[in-house]
């Protein structure tokens, strides 16, 4: 399974979190005080990854990580893969390895596929209740910090798109930007001028549209806009930008949203409040 997300490092991420549950550099840290008191040294177990409910699949990798981190000679398999929909009391991994090393690493490798699969999950719950391939759900930079990399990549393998990674790969021009620009023709023309290659700009209202894209604007975030208004948006705007509804969407209005003929629509809960996936991992001595 490969796991490559642009950007991220996953062995620092390992070592990181680790590090943080182990309390390294902290007085009496660097070590699990129940394990090392608990388990013998040589004890081995095996033990089985399941899901309790039905979810979409994220994060497996990195948990595979994790387990390696702290015994290189454990044996995984894995059941299933990322973005596979698995029905509830599906096994997801299995794997046999040093008992200390396994039940150090436990509360980090769950933690990260609870919480990356919850993301997943709901995603999924979106794209179905979207139902339109015409339309593409994306996510937003609501995220949680040092996570961004983890969260977009569960998105992915939910079935949506990725927005702008960061404030580095597009110009996102929002309301307080062109309150303190003046107005949204000013506030594009200074990013067009300034060499942005891809302009968003947000517009609340429909006498905003032309302005935007006579500066230069790419891509038009329709802000809070009702079906009715977002039809006439699309309509003004005639394909010379793409278009997203973004704002009070959930899952009973994203289906009615989608078909007014925007080419995204973005929801912020997807990565902001998705509840954690319900996912254990029991393990039995040799």
């Amino acid at each position: 399974m490969t796991f490559a997300p642009p950007g991220f490092d996953l062995d620092q991420f390992v070592r990181a979190t680790l590090s943080e549950d182990l309390g390294e550099g902290l007085p009496g840290g660097g070590r699990d005080v129940t394990s090392e008191s608990v388990i013998p040294a040589d004890a081995r177990f095996t033990g089985v990854m399941d899901s309790r409910d039905a979810v979409t699949v994220a994060g497996l990798p990195v948990a595979e990580a994790f387990f390696r981190a702290l015994d290189p000679d454990v044996e995984i398999r894995m059941l299933v893969n990322d973005g596979d929909r698995v029905a509830a009391g599906s096994d997801l991994m299995h794997l046999t390895g040093n008992a200390r090393a396994l039940l150090t690493a436990e509360r980090s490798a769950l933690n990260t596929v609870q919480h990356l699969s919850g993301i997943a999950t709901m995603v999924r719950q979106y794209v179905d209740a979207m139902d339109n391939p015409d339309c593409t759900l994306l996510d937003t930079r609501k995220t949680i910090p040092g996570l961004r990399h983890l969260e977009k990549y569960a998105v992915r393998q939910g079935g949506a798109a990725n927005h702008r990674m960061g404030l580095w790969d597009a110009a996102m021009i929002k309301d307080n930007h062109v309150a303190v620009a003046g107005d949204v023709e000013t506030a594009v023309r200074r990013a067009r001028e300034a060499g942005v290659a891809t302009i968003i700009c947000e517009v609340d209202r429909l006498d905003q549209i032309e302005p935007a894209l006579a500066a230069g604007a790419d891509h038009l975030l329709l802000d809070n806009m009702e079906p009715e208004t977002l039809r006439k948006a699309v309509t003004m705007v005639a394909g010379r930008a793409k278009t997203e509804a973004s704002g009070g969407i959930d899952l009973d209005t994203i289906r009615a949203k989608a078909a007014t003929g925007v080419d995204y629509v973005s929801v912020g809960r997807l990565t902001q409040s998705a509840p954690a996936a319900d996912i254990g991992l029991d393990f039995k001595l040799l």
